[in-house]
Order: C-alpha cells, then sequence, then structure tokens
C-alpha cells in the first residue's frame, strides 16, 4: 500500500474521496478527539489520587497520525492541481514547457522589479545628460565675452522675426548689439505680463513677472506703459532727471520723461524714458501694445552703459 492510499485509509476514506470530503472527514475526528480529551480529564478528576488513569480506547488512530494524513492529502492535490495548471499553460511549449514556466513565475514575480530597475536606469540616464549638457552650457557661457548690458524686456510685448516665425531672445540680443558695434555682448530676457487680467494665463503672466523682478538683476528694463506704472512706485528704477534735463531739445521730447512718485520720495522725478520714436526700434525684433519705456535698475553697476544706451536710441535720426 503507498502512502497516499495509507492516508485515505488513516481517515477512514476511499481512495480520491473529494477535497471537501477530505475536509468534513478531518473536522468530525477532530470533534470525535476533543469529546475524547474531556472524557479523559473527567475520568482523572474523579479517580482517587495516585491512580493511573486508562485511555479511552476507540478504533480510531490517535489524532497525531490522523492531522499527517490529513496534511499529506492535501498538499498531494495541491501538487496535482499545480501540475495540472502547468500542463495546460505551458504543455503548448511542449519540450520548452520548463524554461516558459520559469520565465513566467520570474516575470510574474519580479515584474515591478524589473519596471523599478528600468526607471532608475533611465533617471540615472537623464541626470547624467542633464549634467553634461548643464557643464558643456557652462562651457559655452564660460567662452563668451562678458556681457556689456543686461536688458528685461518685461510686459505686452511680443517677440518678432521677418521669416514671420517666433523670434527668439539671441535674435533680440544680436539685434541690439547691431546698434553698438564696439560692445560685444548684450544679455536679454524676454517675460511677456498682461496687466489687465482677461484670463487665468494673463494671471499667471503676472505671477511669473513677479518672480522674474525678484530673481532677475537687468541693468536696464524696457516696459510697455502699464507695466512701468506697476513697478515704478516700488523704487526700483533710477533716477532719470540728469539725463532728461541733459539731452538737447531736438532729441528728446518732454513726453518722452516718464515720471513717477516712489513709496520712499514722495517728489515726482524722472524714471523712465519713451523710445519709442526712435528709428532704431524698428530694427528690433519685439512689437509692443503701446510704448517702449526704458528704465534703469537702481543698483545697476553699469548705469553709463545704460544710460549711453538710451541717449543712443534718442539721438538716432
Amino acid at each position: 500500500m503507498n502512502e497516499l492510499q495509507q492516508a485515505y485509509q488513516t481517515m477512514g476514506l476511499p481512495e480520491h474521496a473529494s477535497k471537501d470530503e477530505v475536509e468534513k472527514r478531518y473536522t468530525i475526528l477532530m470533534r470525535q478527539e476533543r469529546s475524547r480529551q474531556k472524557q479523559q480529564d473527567a475520568m482523572r478528576s474523579a479517580e482517587a489520587p495516585g491512580s493511573e488513569t486508562a485511555k479511552v480506547q476507540t478504533g480510531t488512530p490517535d489524532f497525531e497520525t490522523v492531522t499527517r494524513a490529513y496534511r499529506f492529502i492535501l498538499e498531494y492535490e495541491d501538487k496535482v492541481a499545480a501540475e495540472q495548471f502547468n500542463a495546460q499553460e505551458y504543455g503548448k511549449y511542449k519540450n520548452m514547457a520548463g524554461t516558459a514556466q520559469k520565465v513566467d513565475h520570474f516575470w510574474r514575480y519580479y515584474k515591478f522589479h524589473v519596471f523599478g530597475g528600468i526607471a532608475l536606469i533611465a533617471l540615472i540616464i537623464y541626470a547624467v545628460t542633464l549634467y553634461i549638457d548643464h557643464r558643456e552650457e557652462q562651457a559655452r557661457l564660460a567662452s563668451l565675452p562678458p556681457v556689456d548690458l543686461s536688458v528685461m524686456y518685461i510686459g505686452e510685448f511680443y517677440m518678432n522675426s521677418d521669416d514671420n516665425k517666433t523670434g527668439t531672445e539671441e535674435q533680440i540680443e544680436n539685434a541690439l548689439l547691431a546698434q553698438f558695434p564696439d560692445w560685444k555682448r548684450f544679455k536679454v530676457n524676454f517675460t511677456y505680463v498682461a496687466m489687465e487680467a482677461k484670463d487665468q494665463m494673463d494671471m499667471a503672466s503676472q505671477q511669473k513677472a513677479m518672480v522674474m523682478l525678484a530673481t532677475e538683476k537687468p541693468d536696464i528694463y524696457i516696459l510697455d506703459k502699464a507695466t512701468f506704472n506697476w513697478i515704478a512706485p516700488q523704487g526700483a528704477f533710477l533716477n532719470l532727471d540728469d539725463i532728461a534735463s541733459g539731452l538737447v531739445k531736438d532729441t528728446f521730447q518732454t513726453d518722452a520723461a516718464f515720471k513717477y512718485k516712489t513709496e520712499e520720495d514722495t517728489a515726482e522725478h524722472v524714471y523712465g524714458i519713451d523710445i519709442s520714436s526712435s528709428p532704431l526700434i524698428k530694427n528690433i525684433p519685439v512689437l509692443a501694445k503701446d510704448n517702449f519705456i526704458v528704465g534703469v535698475r537702481v543698483t545697476s553697476d553699469k548705469s553709463e552703459k545704460a544710460l549711453a544706451f538710451i541717449e543712443h536710441f534718442l539721438a538716432a535720426k
């Protein structure tokens, strides 16, 4: 008699009994064992001290043997079920069934590890690429000549180019440099902002402009009228009274001077010069809603070149 037959016989079941029958039979035997244990406990308590308790004799094997048989049957059934499943799933691979099963199990249990590994590798590649690009950009900037003047366009301005395509900050830099052949380099920052917010995009542009004003430190600002009126009271611009009074009348119109009171100085001073009427404006690939007003940052260390910039545009014929 093989071990499986012996296990069924130990549980008092016919061979090939169903799993439900095995479970039910084990439950019955477990209850009988509990009943025998209670009976023996009662007999021990009734006997005189020192007497030996006799076990309740039955024709049923001890419960430890029954439990081993029960577990053996269940393990055997699980093994048979697994073999049937594998035959159904991987039988089509014939001689490669074992390999297919291993691959399937690996993928089932480690697919998230694989995806995580791929994501980690992609992240490392991206970080390395970003670092290399940063180093190359730093090397490129280091090879350039020093900046003669940094310029921030801020307002309802639009980049423009002759080929009807969107202009770039580099095109603006080159156009400005063409007006100042003795200078080597301009740095331009172009920040669109609509002060009269009509939608969420306009509100977002105002928030971005506030960030740019707080973080960027250009030498000069070129603004439209609404943006100038927004920034001028904050005391960000250099007092231009001297340059306004020093310019000869035929190159400077009185209404080109934009005066304002700041939070710290209640007297009006010139903080912006309108260069919209300069013929040089048309050579710069930027379109404006209204004015091109130049303001000099109050803490700029290149104020002399900033003033020369303004005078050059106003003096052009």
